[in-house]
């Protein structure tokens, strides 16, 4: 073999290998900032250098708005939110945990999340709202992720997921790994279940396997990061990761940022 044939084959093979990460979009769940509104919070996201953020329903939004984040927004407030994402160069790449009562509440929030341009949307439906809101994927070309809380909810577990996103090609998954060991899941187990049809995640870790588990650092849990990102990398998972971390609420910026820079070392070593 050549020396340029050999150059070209690693070159070819360590493209493929970055390539696979760069789709993986690195997000925070503004619910990690929940003690402030909107504006400040997405301050907070742009002092720790990330362009995505996962936005969700009810953050109230500060000055110069009326209306909470969500479908509620008048033009004139969705037109502010957009100078404002544009401004500080962040995207909404997610919207959620959306959750509604009827069926006809549904639609609003499609509505909102096409005119704000955003591609996911995190819910836990009701089983019964299921097909309508696959149908509303369709129509709106916004994929809805199944978020999971701990028990008792209808999603607490990987199999209840799988059940309902079954024949709904719309729905996917948004695995949140922290309330799978909450319900003492193997988290990477659970990922292994969903395969293909995990679109996002609530990435974080947390201190045992119990349901009053508290969020730790990253690396410092039971969730295993080393081993889900590897699950994900073999899945060729191509989503969103939303850092969430709710704990140190009034001063939990330096603890994003060591999260941030925790996942990045991961993912340079990850083969």
């Amino acid at each position: 073999m050549n020396v340029i044939k050999l150059v070209f084959i690693c070159c070819f093979f360590c493209f493929n290998f970055l390539h696979a990460q760069t789709n993986w979009k690195l997000s925070v769940q503004m619910w990690t900032f929940h003690k402030y509104d909107f504006q400040t919070g997405l301050k907070k996201a742009d002092s720790c250098e990330l362009k995505f953020i996962e936005a969700y329903p009810g953050q109230k939004m500060g000055d110069g708005f009326e209306h909470a984040m969500g479908p509620d927004m008048s033009y004139k407030e969705r037109q502010k939110l957009k100078q404002l994402l544009s401004a500080n160069n962040i995207k909404i790449i997610a919207f959620g945990v959306v959750t509604a009562e009827a069926e006809d509440e549904w639609m609003p929030v499609f509505e909102f999340c096409k005119d704000m341009n955003i591609p996911f949307i995190t819910a836990e439906p009701k089983k019964a709202h299921l097909d309508v809101v696959n149908e509303l994927a369709k129509a709106y070309n916004i994929k809805v992720a199944i978020h999971d809380h701990p028990k008792p909810s209808d999603y607490w577990h990987a199999d209840s997921v799988k059940a309902a996103i079954k024949g709904r090609p719309y729905l996917g998954v948004c695995a949140d790994i922290g309330h799978w060991a909450r319900n003492g899941l193997n988290v990477v187990e659970c990922l292994q279940k969903l395969n293909g049809k995990i679109w996002g995640l609530h990435f974080k870790d947390v201190d045992g396997f119990k349901i009053d588990a508290a969020d730790v650092l990253f690396g410092t849990g039971v969730c295993d990061l080393p081993a889900v990102m590897a699950e994900l990398k073999r899945q060729k998972f191509n989503g969103f990761l939303s850092v969430e971390h709710e704990a140190n609420f009034y001063n939990n910026v330096p603890d994003v940022k060591k999260n941030i820079s925790y996942y990045f070392s991961q993912l340079s070593i990850l083969k």
